[in-house]
């Protein structure tokens, strides 16, 4: 700082000292270069900060109202909600393949109170696995639902369906759910002791904290919005999402408290630069997943990790990198005036 203090001191008066002391109390911003100084984002960061703060409320607002509407913040899935599951295995040698969007047609016309859930599997030489779930839990219900089977498919038999089904209760789903619900809670606990024992101070560990919460949260909100229904695949998604978001954050918060070369503001443009690449690069990839995949299961994840990367690069570079160059410019100057 002293070094610095002394720059600044020659520029302003050339090689002769003043004779009087001077105190430079101008603004770090002040001495950056002219391009830096026009930056959009160096002049209005902080009331960018806006747009970040009102995702976050929007999306609690919009959770608050699932809630009211159905009792739950998110639309359950089968496999959360409890249900059954049938595997059937075709030998399609001389039979067309069974076309999946009309068998699911057929199911909800002759169940138009039930869900249903479609898969197909190809195995072993022509061998092809054929599963279906549904919120049916009642017994009475199943058989009807086995001789809409048989209805559609006159080579199944009552046999073969018993033995290839499998049924979980509410009861379970809603224990599977509580726990991960847990889970998650605790991932936020340890993941605030870590980044605290980090950097030591609570500004950049509830900045962190912040940021992955309202990559969650406002994802949810949109997932919500789409009418995705949530599947232990999608818990799975949201648990990625949480490393990812953390993984940006703390790139940031090292770059910007633990390196001291250069400006705030500088440190903050090498971390985006690193950090937008990690991001772009990553949402590549997962696109790419997306777009050609042909599973329910993986498509779900891709979905929900698109939606939650491009939330974290708001929630990163405008709400986390504002709070903490708000921090780190009010330390900064302290340290120098008492330097001073």
């Amino acid at each position: 700082m002293a070094k610095d203090h002394k720059k600044r001191l020659k520029q302003r008066y050339g090689k002769k000292e003043p004779k009087h002391r001077v105190i430079d109390i101008t603004p770090e911003t002040s001495i950056l270069p002219k391009k830096e100084k026009k930056s959009f984002y160096n002049k209005y960061y902080k009331q960018l900060l806006i747009i970040p703060f009102a995702m976050l409320l929007i999306a609690l607002v919009l959770i608050g109202m699932q809630v009211a509407q159905t009792g739950e913040f998110l639309h359950k899935g089968i496999s959360l909600q409890g249900g059954t599951a049938i595997t059937i295995t075709k030998d399609m040698t001389n039979l067309d393949a069974i076309d999946k969007k009309v068998l699911e047609e057929f199911l909800l016309d002759q169940h138009p109170t039930h869900e249903f859930v479609i898969r197909s599997q190809k195995q072993l030489a022509d061998l092809v696995a054929i599963e279906i779930e549904t919120d049916i839990i009642d017994e009475d219900e199943l058989e009807l639902f086995k001789e809409s089977m048989i209805s559609f498919d006159s080579e199944l038999t009552l046999d073969e369906l018993s033995q290839n089904i499998r049924s979980s209760g509410s009861k379970l789903g809603a224990n599977f759910f509580g726990q991960i619900i847990k889970a998650l809670i605790i991932a936020f606990v340890l993941m605030g002791i870590v980044v605290f024992i980090q950097f030591r101070v609570p500004v950049p560990s509830l900045a962190v904290i912040l940021a992955a919460f309202s990559d969650i949260v406002v994802t949810l909100a949109v997932v919500n919005i789409l009418g995705i229904k949530i599947s232990t695949a999608g818990i799975a998604a949201f648990l990625m999402l949480i490393g990812y978001s953390v993984d940006t954050d703390i790139l940031l918060s090292t770059r910007v408290l633990k390196n001291k070369e250069g400006t705030v503001y500088q440190r903050v443009i090498k971390a985006m630069k690193t950090g937008m690449t990690m991001n772009i690069t990553t949402l590549a990839a997962v696109s790419v997943a997306l777009i050609f995949s042909q599973s329910q299961i993986i498509s779900q994840i891709m979905t929900i990790l698109v939606i939650g990367l491009i939330v974290d690069m708001v929630n990163t570079w405008i709400q986390n990198a504002g709070i903490l160059r708000w921090y780190a410019e009010k330390k900064e100057a302290k340290e120098g005036g008492a330097k001073k």
